[in-house]
């Protein structure tokens, strides 16, 4: 990247890479064919399509962001270990195959180094539902005759948790509630995309959810997964770090407005449009004050990135992360590109700088990427961004969007 360019123009969203995945794991209950649109082509996409075949399923990416799932021959409640441990997001199949097989046996999963995230609230929620659990060799076994409704209160909203244990509690018998449950949008989608094919769930979106068990499941035509909303919010930092002015297309600030509030709070014009978000910045960002914390509050998703804008903003802003302990690892590649960020514990200190400079860091993690990419369309001078692996797992086409935007940018494959 030569940073220094200005953005201006449209681009759209892609779908939601957090919103296919569980949709996808969720076919998994199903014994014919689904038909999904929307979604994006990611390494963590392929990576549960992979998941889904290796158990006996098909899955066509036909183009356009449309894929076809049958999984009317899967066989195998087994998933082998490469792709699970290869991302977090694989462990959703746990639910899925519990509900159909009345057995699971998943690795513990993989995905980006930022923090323990562990399996525990899953787990005690499948035992809650009358499942048989134990951790063996570093893989999780599940196993129950029958599946019954519970009461079951998670002691953190976790949104994997809370998907897991929607689609495990499809089929049981009776009344599930999950207390506690997490909120995300991308929760609403899993539980709409059920419900359209004939779940009975009620309250997706708010801390308690109710799933009616039912005997079986339908398809339906199509499902249109919902717009990636951290893509959205990555793309309007873009644009207003670089003091630009762009619009988003197709997508609604009901999915942001907790990263909206701390723009408008840091000078950043956010206008809602018909069809989607206009975002405008002409000068430096003022400090502001960002607790991450789980959905409506600030997305843990968008920390880095907002590091990003505000390295080079007007005056020192605080970042407490709240979410997950160890999701600091861009700050020292920023600092590396003249930022001057200071962690103590949970909290980052973020003096703003009036300009970085071009220089050669590495993406450590998939957000770390993002924000990378942000600082480097201002940093003076050529920026280069190793391990780019990380962003192909969770943006579709990055630097060709920002490329149609006007950016500096290009992507080479290093042997």
């Amino acid at each position: 990247m030569f940073g220094g360019k200005s953005l201006f123009g449209s681009v759209k969203v892609s779908g939601s890479k957090n919103g296919s995945l569980p949709v996808m794991a969720a076919t998994l209950l199903f014994n014919s064919p689904v038909f999904l649109s929307n979604v994006p082509y990611l390494l963590d996409v392929d990576t549960m399509a992979k998941i889904i075949s290796s158990l006996g399923g098909r899955v066509e990416f036909k183009g356009n962001s449309q894929v076809l799932i049958d999984p009317s021959n899967v066989s195998s409640y087994e998933p082998p270990l490469e792709p699970v441990i290869a991302m977090r997001a694989s462990f959703l199949v746990a639910g899925a195959l519990l509900a159909r097989f009345g057995k699971a046996k998943v690795a513990l999963p993989g995905g980006c180094a930022i923090g323990s995230r562990p399996v525990d609230i899953h787990l005690k929620g499948f035992e809650m539902l009358g499942a048989k659990r134990s951790i063996e060799h570093g893989f999780v076994n599940l196993e129950c005759e029958k599946l019954k409704g519970a009461n079951i209160y998670l002691p953190y909203p976790s949104v994997g948790a809370t998907e897991n244990l929607i689609m495990a509690s499809v089929f049981a018998e009776g009344m599930t509630v999950i207390d506690n449950a997490a909120k995300e949008p991308e929760i609403v989608g899993l539980t709409d995309f059920l419900n359209l094919c004939g779940a009975k769930i009620k309250g997706a979106g708010s801390r308690t959810i109710e799933i009616e068990g039912v005997r079986s499941l339908h398809s339906i035509d199509n499902y249109t997964i919902i717009p990636d909303r951290i893509e959205a919010g990555t793309l309007m930092l873009a644009g207003a770090i670089t003091k630009g002015d762009i619009f988003l297309e197709k997508i609604s600030c009901d999915f942001l407005e907790s990263v909206i509030e701390k723009m408008t709070e840091a000078g950043i014009e956010v206008l809602p449009e018909k069809n989607g978000i206009r975002v405008r910045c002409k000068s430096r960002p003022k400090p502001v004050t960002i607790k991450t914390s789980p959905h409506p509050g600030f997305p843990t998703d968008m920390q880095a990135q907002f590091m990003a804008l505000l390295s080079v903003g007007d005056g020192t802003s605080v970042i407490t992360e709240m979410v997950f302990e160890n999701r600091y690892l861009h700050a020292e590649e920023l600092n590396r590109l003249g930022a001057d960020i200071r962690i103590d514990g949970r909290t980052a200190v973020v003096v703003g700088v009036d300009h970085l400079s071009g220089a050669p860091v590495r993406a450590l993690d998939l957000r770390a990427g993002a924000a990378l990419v942000i600082a480097g369309l201002v940093a003076e001078g050529e920026t280069r961004v190793f391990g780019l692996s990380h962003l192909n797992r969770g943006y579709e086409n990055l630097e060709f969007k920002l490329k149609n935007l006007g950016a500096s940018i290009s992507k080479e494959v290093l042997s």
